[in-house]
């Protein structure tokens, strides 16, 4: 599986990059996923094929750890789609016409996060997601 995880804006602080560095280095064995810094969300999507969009987005759904695991096996098991792509906006939130590409909304939490914190906690969310679906022991 194919996901890609596209931020609008700078992963900035270190300590950021070096916890999402850890999870992607965790990933490897699970999936390929790369994080893409960019202010051109909208023209990458429609620039692609066969995408399962999924935007972060505070009126979203929210889903627990093993729903959102779920879910993810849902969208690959289709088999239809080439990669899923995480959308995180930055301080103004995503584009309307952004949001009206989605294939699902989700929300992590009603809380608003920084984009970078909400980048780290969707890279976590994700291997949790891998080891939930592997029967590993790292969700509890």
């Amino acid at each position: 599986m194919n996901i890609r995880i596209l931020i609008d804006g700078k992963l900035k602080e270190s300590y950021f990059k070096e916890g999402v560095l850890e999870f992607q280095k965790r990933l490897s064995g699970f999936v390929d996923l790369k994080i893409i810094e960019t202010n051109k969300l909208y023209e990458y999507c429609i620039s692609k094929n066969n995408i399962y969009i999924v935007t972060l987005e505070i009126e979203g759904k929210m889903l627990d750890s093993v729903s959102f695991a779920q879910k993810l096996k849902d969208i690959q098991q289709e088999g239809f789609y080439s990669e899923i792509v995480f959308l995180i906006g930055g301080s103004d939130g995503l584009e309307k016409r952004v949001r009206n590409l989605s294939n699902f909304k989700f929300s992590m939490s009603k809380l608003t996060f920084l984009h970078q914190e909400a980048l780290l906690i969707l890279v976590e969310q994700i291997y949790r997601a891998f080891k939930i679906l592997n029967n590993e022991t790292y969700h509890k």
